[in-house]
């Protein structure tokens, strides 16, 4: 029997502490693609999408695939914009018969006027095709998993990895108990969900080091002995003022759920339990320039700036840490990315070879990580900012930073680009004459994802926060949505 079913991929990871709105042109930038043009160039790439195809082709479905589409995390999704692309979604889902779904979410998406964005669409959904009709959801383990969404959607199952190099892994287990279930060998899943009053797990949910090894490691047992078709630790996205979020842990079974809910309270308790254990001890800018200044081994040094990170909603632009390598006189450097359009723009018009002095970063909200600072340096690139990815994480698929300038300043190579984005891949440098494995020091805006692609070319890796928005340290920011009490806040 060949079964029909709706494919679709909508994430978004929206900090609400973001003074930028995630509107319909942020999707557009990154990536927005529409039925069998987002199946030609992601199905063959590390995507959620992919492993739904690999299962597809494996036993014949016929796939309606409604869109691809995903923006740099930031401020919430607008209306417009929530409405445009489940728009797309919900007619694919009216355009005939289908046996099931399964959908690429993030699971911490926050609609400007409405806390839960996957379970809005889950609802939307629902309204077409009905309660019964299996609907199978792949998640990023930051997601805020909320009770909407697990009464929802019976499978829901999140990466295992951070850095997360597992998605296409993830998309065909999802759709392999999809199958499993349209085809009557699974009847009536359901995924429970246990959480605790935390606004994220410690560590972030770093599985290369920490308790979370050994979680994971619990978990696989789980599924093995006790009939689980998956378990899914989340460590939840803090950046986020909304009555449901943190860390959880989700369970999707058949039969009875007393054994799993007993798993899931088992772990989710040693989540609270070890609430105080970190992995990660932070530098500030100064301190990081020092360890700079005195590196003297062959490989490079990575100095990552976490609070900065436009991967969880950061600006990208604050320039404390740029600052602190120029004022220290480190040199062999490169940076990376520096986010201002404005700078960008301006150095387009001059020519390559060009001294320039200009204002750099801390344009978009100086109150998180500081207002411009002023460099001289020279043009050394002009670029549209186009790349292809060839790490874990990136590759096969296409990236842009917009319109992008590499300016040598003293001994630091800044990447200025227009676009916001972490570092995940090295040809986010080498794309525009950057070389990290040819630079003693190599300072760049990320958290954890970059170490997929860094760890391998890096002597030692220092982390920073030089007080951005996505200061590791929660307790900057003020809450007004999150039930208290809740840990770290009280």
């Amino acid at each position: 029997m060949s079964f029909s079913v709706l494919t679709a991929e909508f994430a978004h990871e929206s900090n609400t502490f973001s003074i930028r709105p995630t509107d319909i042109d942020a999707f557009r930038g990154r990536v927005f693609l529409v039925g069998d043009n987002a199946v030609a160039q992601r199905s063959d790439a590390n995507t959620d999408l992919a492993g739904f195809m690999d299962v597809a082709r494996l036993h014949g479905w016929k796939t309606r695939h409604a869109i691809s589409t995903s923006a740099s995390p930031s401020g919430p999704v607008t209306r417009e914009a929530f409405e445009t692309i489940a728009g797309h979604i919900i007619a694919a889902a009216s355009a005939g018969p289908l046996d099931g779904i399964i959908l690429g979410l993030h699971g911490a998406m926050v609609v400007e006027d409405y806390p839960d964005g996957e379970g809005l669409l889950l609802e939307r959904l629902r309204a077409v095709v009905g309660p019964e009709l299996p609907i199978a959801v792949t998640l990023d383990p930051h997601a805020n998993v909320t009770a909407r969404m697990c009464a929802l959607a019976q499978i829901l199952i999140s990466y295992r990895t951070y850095p997360h190099v597992d998605m296409r892994e993830t998309g065909h287990r999802a759709a392999s108990i999809l199958h499993r279930t349209m085809s009557g060998e699974i009847i009536t899943p359901r995924t429970l969900r246990v959480t605790r009053p935390m606004l994220e797990e410690a560590n972030s949910g770093r599985t290369d080091v920490g308790p979370m090894i050994a979680r994971h490691a619990l978990a696989r047992e789980h599924e093995e002995s006790s009939g689980a078709l998956a378990v899914s630790i989340n460590a939840g996205f803090g950046n986020a003022d909304i009555p449901e979020l943190g860390p959880s842990v989700l369970v999707t079974y058949t039969g009875d759920a007393a054994v799993h809910l007993a798993f899931a309270e088992k772990i989710v308790e040693d989540i609270w339990e070890r609430r105080n254990e970190v992995v990660n001890h932070f530098l500030t800018p100064d301190q990081a320039a020092a360890e700079a200044l005195a590196h003297s081994s062959p490989g490079p040094l990575i100095i990552v700036d976490y609070a900065d990170n436009p991967g969880a909603g950061s600006y990208g632009d604050a320039p404390g840490l740029l600052s602190a390598l120029l004022n220290a006189g480190v040199s062999g450097a490169c940076f990376g990315p520096m986010v201002d359009p404005e700078a960008a723009a301006f150095l387009h018009t001059q020519a390559v070879g060009t001294m320039v002095t200009l204002p750099l970063g801390g344009k978009t909200d100086p109150q998180y990580g500081g207002g411009p600072i002023t460099v001289t340096g020279t043009v050394s690139l002009l670029s549209d900012g186009h790349y292809t990815g060839d790490g874990p994480i990136l590759g096969g698929l296409q990236g842009e930073w917009g319109t992008t300038a590499v300016l040598r300043v003293a001994g630091v190579d800044v990447l200025i680009v227009s676009n916001p984005g972490q570092m995940l891949d090295l040809q986010q440098f080498r794309a525009f004459g950057i070389d990290p494995a040819q630079h003693c020091i190599v300072a760049l805006k990320s958290q954890q994802h970059f170490r997929a692609a860094f760890a391998p070319i890096a002597d030692r890796i220092i982390v920073s926060d030089s007080g951005a928005l996505c200061s590791p340290d929660l307790r900057k920011l003020t809450y007004h949505k999150v039930p208290r009490p809740v840990f770290p806040l009280d």
